[in-house]
């Protein structure tokens, strides 16, 4: 199993990201919205991860810190949530939101998520009741970098709208709430901010109706 993964980000394609080892191997790694935001092409950074094994792919999945990935593995142990599904409400609620939206039983929270309707968000409640509570968040590791080329290719503005919604659809939403999401958070970035991290978020807290 691999358990984690340190390197230099090679590259970015929203939601994934490619890391190099010391060794000469390159992953690609999908993360939730939030922990891919946080990378840069050229940064250093240690990940906790999760290998996924189908019969037609092996699918590797990182996160920042053991907590998100171990709720990430109590969530697909749940029948009828996925790999994508895990990743959409990890990329939408973070693990102190979702902890805490179990633990209240807060409904709406989870509706949030794409493809999370109210039968879907209270199976979750009772599904999830009880095994967050002892999920630490103690070995955070710092994924913080020095400021580098964080993605060259945001210049292109057509390319960075182009992944942001590639990463969108990944996530479960439909093109055109994808599409209309990315319009307006567009309007809201200055041009010299418009980079696929800060489009993403930007569109992600209007899908989740912030």
């Amino acid at each position: 199993m691999i358990g984690m993964i340190t390197g230099q980000v090679a590259y970015l394609s929203a939601p994934v990201a490619c890391v190099m080892t010391s060794g000469g191997v390159a992953y690609e790694i999908e993360l939730p919205i939030g922990a891919f935001c946080g990378l840069s092409v050229g940064a250093s950074v240690s990940l906790f991860t999760h290998l996924h094994v189908r019969e037609d792919a092996h699918l590797l999945f990182g996160f920042t810190d053991k907590a998100e990935r171990e709720i990430f593995k109590k969530l697909i142990k749940i029948n009828g949530v996925g790999t994508k599904m895990a990743l959409a409400i990890l990329s939408t609620l973070p693990a102190q939101e979702l902890r805490h939206a179990v633990e209240y039983g807060d409904e709406t929270a989870l509706t949030r998520v794409a493809g999370i309707g109210k039968k879907t968000a209270q199976r979750l409640i009772i599904e999830l009741n009880g095994k967050l509570d002892n999920i630490g968040d103690d070995n955070f590791v710092d994924t913080k970098h020095q400021p580098s080329q964080e993605n060259n290719q945001t210049a292109n503005p057509m390319h960075v709208i182009a992944e942001t919604e590639s990463a969108l659809v990944s996530l479960g939403y439909k093109e055109k709430e994808a599409q209309s999401a990315i319009k307006t958070a567009k309007q809201t970035l200055p041009d010299d901010d418009l980079t696929t991290s800060n489009l993403l978020k930007a569109s992600l807290k209007i899908l989740s109706g912030f």
